[in-house]
């Protein structure tokens, strides 16, 4: 009998986050794999694309009451802030996606972040298990685990996230036809005070581009900031927002960049630089958390955030590797490779494979 695993895709509901894209990837991976298991999906599925052999459709009402979890022998719950599976199974290995904690480093309202916490702890409490999606977050949950009650907890590992790269070739603008002839830096990301954008805003008086920042959703008060700065320095013909853009479209705005900067001072992983490096684009990151891990020897990184200096090492770097771009480009693509979703998908199906035996062993 083959165990039945129920993976919790819930985050598909905002098909346009990052998150969702990679538990989509996950899910493809899985599909697309020969393995032992009876794996039910979780979620809301429009967004997927692709078939899936077994799913079960979200319901508002599972935040609060369901019947079914109870039957499988493992429980992914893929995102630690997780409104659903919070019980304590008896018969049942709880697996919990651990993706930052970054929370508890911001600058954040003491109510708020006491709030994130608590979403936290409820939801590691039954853990049986906890995968870290790199290592900087393993080393940070590991230097705060006395905040968490963790009752039940057998093993930590680390499982790289992996998204579809891009395929090598060309993609179509669509209706950003316009940024075709433009020099333009890229920033993907939400519009958020930990992903910094304010310092590339600061940072293109000293320099001839244009910035188009692909923003999934604002949040408020950093997305006020950020357009009044805009206006203030009179950039309003050089900064461009966009919203819900299509794969299409990003890849093709990748593709047509000079390079992308991703200056954020907290993430747990880091999709969009290793979209750009898939595609043979120099990145600019910072030094804070995951980013170092993800970048590696391949990208370059922000140490000052100072305008000036910032503009004078981004112009240094960028001709740096213009003049050693064809040594370079096959180097960061191959980089890059670590981080396809099937070597995620992988990950994941030898890790139920190691803690199903240990349960029966």
């Amino acid at each position: 009998m083959s165990v039945k695993i129920l993976i919790d895709l819930e985050r598909l509901r905002r098909p346009f986050s990052g998150i969702a894209n990679v538990f989509r990837n996950l899910a493809r991976g899985i599909e697309e794999s020969a393995h032992p298991f009876s794996i039910t999906y979780f979620g809301k599925f429009s967004s997927v694309g692709f078939p899936l052999k077994a799913k079960k459709e979200w319901k508002r009402r599972h935040k609060f009451y369901e019947n079914f979890s109870k039957d499988f022998q493992i429980i992914h719950v893929s995102h630690q802030a997780s409104s659903y599976f919070k019980k304590n199974y008896r018969k049942s290995l709880k697996v919990v996606t651990l993706h930052d904690l970054n929370f508890l480093h911001e600058n954040l309202p003491d109510n708020k972040k006491k709030k994130l916490l608590s979403a936290v702890r409820q939801n590691l409490e039954y853990a049986d298990y906890i995968i870290c999606i790199s290592h900087f977050v393993k080393k940070d949950f590991e230097a705060n685990r006395h905040l968490f009650p963790l009752k039940k907890l057998k093993g930590i590992e680390v499982i790289h996230n992996g998204l579809q790269l891009p395929e090598n070739r060309g993609y179509k603008l669509g209706k950003f036809n316009n940024f075709a002839d433009r020099n333009y830096i890229l920033n993907i990301g939400v519009l958020f005070e930990k992903k910094n954008q304010l310092r590339l805003i600061e940072m293109l008086p000293f320099l001839d581009r244009d910035l188009v920042m692909i923003a999934s959703e604002e949040r408020e008060p950093y997305a006020s900031e950020v357009k009044n700065r805009i206006k203030e320095l009179q950039l309003e013909d050089r900064v461009h927002i966009l919203k819900n853009i299509s794969e299409e479209e990003k890849y093709a705005l990748i593709q047509h960049c000079e390079a992308l900067c991703h200056p954020s001072t907290a993430e747990g992983f880091g999709i969009p630089p290793i979209e750009a490096m898939s595609l043979g684009k120099p990145v600019f990151l910072s030094t804070f958390t995951s980013l170092p891990e993800i970048g590696g020897d391949y990208a370059y990184y922000f140490e000052d955030f100072e305008a000036e200096k910032m503009a004078a090492f981004y112009t240094e770097k960028v001709s740096s590797f213009h003049k050693n771009k064809e040594d370079l480009v096959p180097e960061i693509k191959n980089w890059t490779k670590q981080f396809d979703y099937k070597v995620m998908s992988s990950n994941y199906l030898t890790f139920y494979q190691k803690i199903a035996e240990n349960a029966t062993s």
